[in-house]
């Protein structure tokens, strides 16, 4: 492993505000960021895309990385990457929604798990919600767990990489306050499952993201239609 005179994590930043407060929080923390952002051929991969970059220079990243995975799109299966599979708006429902993408939070990790043996990163932080989500499997703390053992299993025997997910436990009302308590900028984040330029307000994610807010007691500082 290299040596830093910081400490490095490597984060996982999809541009919305999960991973954008988990990413403050390890700068809190003292560790170097390095950024990695995914595109995979999303509905929203453009704004994505911006936030990301924005959140970024805000967040005075070490360095960053955007990787390309178009195959998600060839394996389609979700509402977020098939075009001929519409986005639900009527509320969250039990179960696994359609806007679940198949182990995608698996390939995250096993990429970012890479950078971070190249980087010398002793953590790899992800911004995954259990209790408050949309009931995506690949969120859950005990395959997160697995997930970091497989890894440190995988890599070199002088590699000890931990993966935190501070707000795996938290509410989205409670990661509305702990942003706003870190000076997060909420306004440079993107949550919307459907829309790029004005967020939809009816959607999953967006559901999710205003109860947050309302619960919080504050106004979401974005453009809703």
């Amino acid at each position: 492993m290299k040596e830093n005179n910081k400490k490095t994590a490597v984060c996982i930043m999809s541009g919305g505000m999960d991973s954008t407060l988990a990413a403050y929080m390890m700068k809190n923390e003292g560790y170097e960021i390095v950024a990695v952002h995914f595109n995979y051929d999303q509905r929203t991969q453009r704004k994505e895309l911006e936030c990301f970059e924005k959140i970024s220079r805000d967040l005075e990243v070490k360095k960053s990385y955007v990787l390309d995975l178009d195959f998600f799109a060839q394996l389609g299966a979700s509402a977020l990457t098939d075009k001929n599979i519409d986005v639900p708006t009527s509320g969250i429902e039990e179960g696994v929604p359609v806007t679940y993408v198949p182990f995608r939070n698996g390939i995250f990790l096993s990429m970012a798990a890479a950078i971070a043996e190249k980087e010398g990163a002793s953590v790899i932080c992800i911004g995954v919600v259990e209790e408050d989500s949309s009931g995506y499997p690949d969120c859950r703390e005990n395959y997160i767990e697995a997930m970091q053992n497989a890894i440190n299993l995988g890599t070199k025997e002088e590699t000890n990489i931990t993966i935190k997910m501070p707000l795996v436990h938290l509410k989205k009302s409670e990661i509305v306050k702990s942003a706003l308590e870190l000076a997060v900028p909420l306004e440079l984040t993107w949550s919307c499952y459907k829309n790029e330029d004005k967020a939809c307000g009816v959607c999953d994610s967006c559901r999710l993201r205003l109860s947050g807010f309302e619960n919080a007691g504050v106004k979401d500082p974005i453009e809703y239609e």
